[in-house]
């Protein structure tokens, strides 16, 4: 069976840094920081008093009232980056045949926000059971799915992706291998996530995974840094709209980039810690080649996951060299979470529009705050320190891991 080629014909951000892809674009190539000092409650009493929230964002602006009320954060979120992106894309509702295009997204957590608030207000209830009657269908992950597929009409495959900070790379994985075998025409995909609460930031500072600089927020975020301490927890998420091929052409669609390989694999180790020697992250990037039927020497950028924690950041880059050799030096290499934070189960889409700009604008975003590199890094390696670079860039790998050892790498190519 031949299968069908993928392309991106629709793109949407909301992000720490700008509430477009135009805003998006401008702050990583500016090498802007999105961390600030929490707004969505108080953090006195946390360690960690600061994350990447989004800013000015108001979602009566794209919802009406009634309609966002039965929403969690992420869930109004992922309608409003969908509809940037459709919009993006060009698509005819009234022509398109809706029954063959799906929403495949992404969440690692889901309404953290409204699970949050209904045990809070249990609480305060003396435990008497009075939940609001949206609970339920807020909360659950698949509710922003849900709402992008009602709010279009598209009748095709409807789920969310649920594998931790790798959640997003896999829906468009999944998305992508739908239309390459001929069972939907296009795809909404993508990620989105809210998980700047209480509940959230207490969680990861009792893992001691967040960077609790807060007398330097702006420069917490340090991938391969060797004074990082830890990610900053970001909000919001990108979104997609993937199409095959011949059906973008003959509708004369503007074609961004093609979707070239998806790789999917596990650590088996631990499920918090990365494997050491970065054996899921190696299996997870050469499985993309193989897919993409590419060598390694024709991969121009990688998107890292690299979210400045000390166990994380070092398993990637030994992947990256076991995999490509001599070929590592050649490539540029960047973390954008430096400037948007960690948008956990969000990140894999936010970095997939970022590698898409990178090709568009034959540009690779910097990796901020890096100050004195990691001892233990090859100082060959170009991780793009602090300045976007021009460059020719053809094809390029974005890697995105989750606790419980999930791995997924997405490969675009210019067409």
């Amino acid at each position: 069976m031949e299968l069908k080629r993928v392309v991106v014909t629709g793109i949407g951000a909301l992000t720490p840094i700008g509430n477009t892809v135009e805003e998006y674009w401008e702050g990583l190539k500016n090498g802007v920081s999105g961390a600030n000092p929490i707004t969505h409650f108080d953090p006195t009493e946390f360690k960690t008093q600061f994350a990447c929230e989004l800013k000015n964002f108001d979602p009566f602006e794209f919802i009406p009232k009634s309609e966002a009320r039965k929403m969690d954060l992420f869930a109004q979120y992922g309608v409003i980056i969908a509809e940037q992106a459709v919009k993006d894309s060009g698509l005819d509702l009234e022509k398109v045949n809706r029954n063959k295009i799906g929403v495949i997204w992404g969440s690692g957590i889901g309404g953290l926000e409204t699970f949050e608030q209904e045990v809070l207000n249990l609480g305060d209830n003396d435990l008497k059971p009075r939940f609001n009657p949206f609970f339920i269908p807020k909360m659950i992950a698949d509710s922003a799915s849900g709402q992008i597929s009602m709010k279009f009409g598209f009748k095709g495959p409807n789920y969310v992706t649920v594998s931790a900070c790798a959640s997003a790379n896999n829906a468009i994985i999944d998305a992508f291998n739908y239309i390459r075998l001929g069972r939907m025409v296009a795809c909404v995909s993508g990620g989105s996530e809210a998980a700047v609460t209480r509940a959230g930031v207490g969680g990861f500072n009792a893992l001691r995974a967040l960077s609790t600089r807060n007398d330097d927020y702006k420069t917490a975020s340090r991938p391969y840094d060797k004074d990082r301490d830890g990610f900053v927890l970001g909000e919001g998420g990108g979104g997609l709209i993937l199409e095959e091929y011949e059906h973008a052409k003959a509708r004369g669609a503007k074609i961004y980039c093609e979707i070239i390989g998806g790789g999917i694999s596990s650590d088996a180790y631990h499920i918090t810690a990365p494997h050491p020697e970065g054996e899921g992250a190696y299996m997870s990037m050469e499985d993309a080649l193989d897919d993409a039927k590419i060598k390694a020497e024709e991969v121009d950028y990688i998107n890292t996951h690299g979210t400045s924690t000390g166990l994380g950041d070092p398993q990637e880059i030994k992947a990256i060299e076991r995999l490509f050799g001599e070929h590592t030096y050649n490539m540029s290499i960047s973390s954008t979470k430096s400037m948007t934070g960690h948008l956990l189960g969000g990140a894999g889409a936010v970095e997939s529009v970022a590698a898409i700009l990178a090709i568009q604008n034959q540009m690779v975003p910097p990796t901020i705050n890096l100050f004195n590199v990691d001892e233990n890094i090859d100082s060959r390696i170009d991780l793009t320190p602090n300045v976007a670079k021009a460059r020719k860039i053809d094809t390029v790998l974005s890697n995105c891991f989750g606790f419980g050892g999930h791995n997924a790498t997405l490969i675009f190519r210019k067409v």
